[in-house]
């Protein structure tokens, strides 16, 4: 038990200086692009962050237990939103672009009620799904490299040169990576000391390992003041989660889906509507939302126990 705290919490400083590392890399190579930083944060933050739920979920379905996809796909997109914005709304205001709130907020919803109209119709993600999610996924890309033309962002000199931005990512992902996988071993052994079940540890432990690249990186930009990069991290992850690691894993196997997950992915339907909604008139999410979502997620975890 000892132990694990002391991995648990090495986990976190490692965890904490990538992604440090990362946001400084990203934020100054918007800059060299001439870039938004909400592009920046729904293509290379997004992508990268999300790289444990996809290694997870892809050497799952490898390994014949393709069972564990949806579980940590839903799981992570519930906490992306809830908990991850909550906390950097706390930290400060969130400003909202008009094509996050028009564009890419409801074409995450749109992946997940595909997800689930697809689970719930066979209880299984066909080869065929696959392919129409992939599909979905190639039209978000689309939009990026349209929106990536569209945006600009103003005249500011970069911290760091291309090379140093490179090195920087590259440094925050293997940072990331490995402070995420301490944490998921430290929490997981601690979990099962204190005896929770193993469909609370999936959707909760697990979940929120996978997503502590999104959490410490959303908050990280939020207190150096890049918003753009914590929303824009947060919604293009959500959306790669459901389009590019169910799709893909489906690709290689039948992603089964059980029916105790249809209550999960309405509550990460319902998740999306929320930011939505508390976020539609004042283009901004303040720390009254950031409490709402929190607290949605607390009762979400008395429903799991």
């Amino acid at each position: 038990m000892i132990y694990s705290l002391i991995v648990l919490t090495a986990g976190f400083f490692v965890l904490v200086k990538g992604a440090d590392w990362f946001v400084d890399g990203a934020s100054s190579l918007a800059s060299i692009f001439h870039v938004s930083q909400l592009v920046i944060g729904l293509t290379i933050c997004a992508m990268g962050t999300s790289l444990p739920e996809a290694a997870v979920s892809l050497v799952a379905g490898l390994n014949g237990n393709s069972g564990i996809t949806i579980g940590n796909v839903v799981g992570s997109n519930i906490l992306n939103i809830l908990i991850v914005l909550g906390m950097s709304a706390l930290i400060t205001k969130i400003k909202i672009e008009k094509s996050t709130l028009f564009i890419e907020i409801p074409y995450m919803l749109l992946s997940c009620l595909v997800l689930l109209v697809m689970g719930k119709s066979q209880q299984v993600v066909s080869f065929q799904e696959g392919l129409i999610l992939i599909g979905m996924f190639i039209i978000y890309l689309l939009y990026l490299f349209w929106l990536s033309q569209k945006e600009s962002e103003e005249e500011v000199f970069p911290q760091y040169s291309f090379i140093g931005c490179v090195l920087l990512i590259g440094l925050g992902i293997f940072f990331v990576m490995i402070g995420s996988q301490l944490v998921v071993k430290a929490a997981t052994q601690i979990a099962y000391w204190l005896h929770f079940s193993q469909r609370f540890i999936g959707l909760t432990i697990v979940a929120f390992g996978t997503s502590l690249p999104e959490l410490v990186t959303s908050l990280q930009a939020a207190r150096k003041d890049h918003a753009g990069i914590a929303i824009g991290n947060i919604v293009g992850s959500n959306i790669f989660n459901i389009l590019f690691i169910a799709g893909g894993v489906s690709l290689i196997c039948p992603v089964p889906f059980e029916s105790k997950f249809i209550v999960d992915m309405f509550v990460a339907i319902g998740s999306g509507c929320l930011l939505w909604l508390l976020t539609i008139y004042r283009h901004e999410l303040n720390r009254i939302g950031g409490l709402l979502m929190l607290l949605f997620y607390v009762v979400y975890l008395i429903y799991l126990c």
